[in-house]
């Protein structure tokens, strides 16, 4: 008698739901044409199975007070950035997943950081997406082609891991790099590569490798159009790092973002410059973006940002044009078009400036994206500025949040940005009023010109005398 056949499920691709039955639109994430068949996980010799995950079958139970805690090591390498990132240096046997948008640098950077650290350890570089020709020829752009580094082009994870295992104890794999989860498959998964299952499965096996073999794993993930990594969104729980390389393709400015670290604070960013010879590190990027700032020019404003817990100072530019158009444009880079035309509209009803007839251009100068609501006020005045054709001052450094009233309201990391300012030179601070008083308190910038201001009104007395 024939065997029946065992009923395959459907799994949506973005977020893992499961129905016994293909859906158009998936009720838990709303993203339509995304169920695939979702092939049951085999059971393997030596583990067992809960939720879809391999563990060992007779785990160790011990009490926290007997556990062994010894001192602190970390894989350092001479990128000063990368480490500072990861919260010092890769943690032996934890799993990194690097992601990004494509032409980012995600693979050059991942090159150079093995480069320095096969000096030291065994490191094997596993690409499912170029050739050894083509690695050779990205090496010796970076002139890192004469590195002790191990290069194998597979996709199959079985043959990975047989060649991870086949080494014997003096020459065990210590620091493993893939690149990228989305071209790794099992054959135990009857599903293509990059589907849910088997960037689950594959990234599970090599979770559990890492962690039984102290082997420290890189794993490079690609970006789908919604800016999150592809796949599964487990695959951010089952690493233990998920680090973001972020920038506009247009432009050479890279920041390196860590949105989990179980071994350090997510509050670091890494500052990189694309060039040449690869991913250059920035010490000092206020200087970089400002290198070719116009000097005494309408709607140009220089605002000090945080990135984690790191200030530097941009430039941010507006340009307010008479329209032709019976709708007017309102386009904006490194900026979010709602959050301008929100303040555009504060700016008309408490400053009574009429933009109906006018297009509005921003732009965030050097590829960054400006998020924090300390923008507000600079973006403001630089609109106000080009309207009124009126230039600020060169030595002006502004932040601030605007509310829907026209009130400035206070902002974090404030002596961060004022040192950052002072320390490049600028002596006029335009900030809410509230952290103004707080900093003459401190008595923290004796010889800088703090103006304090608690609406828009005051702002327009205070610049555009």
């Amino acid at each position: 008698m024939a065997r029946k056949q065992e009923k395959v499920p459907y799994r949506c691709i973005s977020c893992g739901y499961e129905s016994p039955k293909w859906l158009g639109k998936c009720p838990e994430c709303g993203t339509w044409d995304s169920f695939e068949e979702a092939w049951p996980l085999p059971q393997e010799e030596g583990f067992r199975r809960v939720d879809n995950r391999l563990f060992d079958k007779s785990p160790k139970v011990q009490m926290l007070s007997d556990v062994y805690v010894g001192p602190e090591y970390r894989i350092n390498t001479p990128i000063v950035e990368w480490d500072r990132v990861l919260g010092g240096g890769l943690v032996p046997g934890s799993l990194v997943l690097l992601a990004g948008d494509p032409g980012m640098g995600k693979s050059t950077l991942l090159l150079q950081v093995l480069a320095f650290l096969s000096n030291h350890y065994r490191v094997l570089y596993v690409s499912g997406e170029e050739s050894p020709r083509q690695i050779r020829f990205r090496a010796e752009r970076l002139g890192l082609a004469n590195q002790p580094i191990m290069i194998l082009t597979e996709t199959s994870l079985e043959a990975i891991l047989d060649v991870v295992h086949s080494r014997v104890e003096g020459e065990r794999i210590e620091i493993l790099a893939i690149d990228s989860i989305q071209t790794v498959a099992s054959t135990l998964i009857e599903a293509s590569p990059g589907t849910v299952s088997q960037i689950r499965y594959c990234t599970d096996r090599l979770l559990q490798l890492a962690k039984r073999f102290q082997i420290t794993i890189i794993i490079v993930g690609h970006v789908n159009k919604e800016g999150a990594v592809a796949g599964p969104k487990a695959l951010e729980h089952l690493v233990d790092v998920v680090l973001y390389l972020e920038g506009d393709r247009t432009h050479t400015f890279r920041l390196l973002r860590s949105v989990k670290n179980r071994y350090g604070s997510t509050n670091e960013v890494g500052v990189f410059e694309l060039k040449d010879r690869g991913l250059q590190e920035v010490p000092n990027p206020s200087q970089m973006l400002l290198a070719e700032r116009p000097i005494e020019v309408p709607g140009s404003v220089v605002m000090a940002t945080v990135e984690g817990t790191r200030p530097f100072l941009v430039e941010i530019q507006a340009l307010v044009t008479p329209s032709t158009l019976t709708l007017p444009r309102r386009t904006t880079i490194g900026f979010d078009t709602g959050r301008a035309s929100l303040l555009m509209a504060v700016l008309e009803k408490q400053l009574h400036l009429s933009f109906a007839q006018n297009d509005l251009f921003l732009n965030v100068a050097g590829g960054i994206r400006l998020s924090e609501p300390a923008a507000d006020l600079p973006v403001s005045l630089a609109i106000m500025s080009s309207s009124m054709d009126c230039p600020l001052p060169s030595n002006l450094v502004v932040w601030g949040e605007v509310g829907l009233t026209g009130e400035i309201r206070g902002v974090g990391y404030s002596i961060l940005r004022l040192t950052e300012a002072v320390r490049l030179g600028f002596n006029e601070i335009l900030l809410p009023a509230s952290t103004a008083e707080q900093i003459r308190r401190e008595k923290i910038a004796k010889d800088v010109k703090l103006m304090g201001v608690k609406n828009l009104r005051e702002v327009t007395k205070k610049v555009f005398r």
